[in-house]
């Protein structure tokens, strides 16, 4: 097991983890103290107080992203299937005006 000093806040925490975590820890102990950052002046704050606000804040960060729609398909991807459809199509309508010309040459023949 590894132990990591996590600052948030401006205040240190120890941390067990498991070994090889302690990096990805660190990051997100990065982002953590950015949120108490926002939360008002630490000095002011007990520790209980600072954690309280920093985990309103990125709850609330998670909301508003969990209620925001899911973005758009890239353009390309959609855009791929309704041209294939459209080719398609376009193939058909040309299929179907050679057979009607070739009947016309047909019974343009025959008169």
């Amino acid at each position: 097991m590894g132990q990591v000093k996590l600052e948030i806040g401006g205040r240190s925490f120890m941390v067990t983890c498991q070994d090889g975590e302690e990096a990805h820890l660190g990051k997100l102990a990065a982002m953590v103290s950015e949120k108490a950052g926002e939360a008002g002046d630490p000095a002011g704050l007990t520790e209980s107080r600072m954690l309280l606000f920093t985990s309103l804040l990125l709850a609330d960060e998670l909301h508003a992203q969990k209620k925001a729609p899911p973005p758009a398909a890239p353009a390309s991807a959609s855009s791929g299937l309704a041209d294939e459809k459209t080719v398609a199509a376009l193939e058909k309508l040309a299929e179907r005006a050679e057979s009607f010309a070739n009947s016309l040459e047909q019974a343009t023949d025959s008169a």
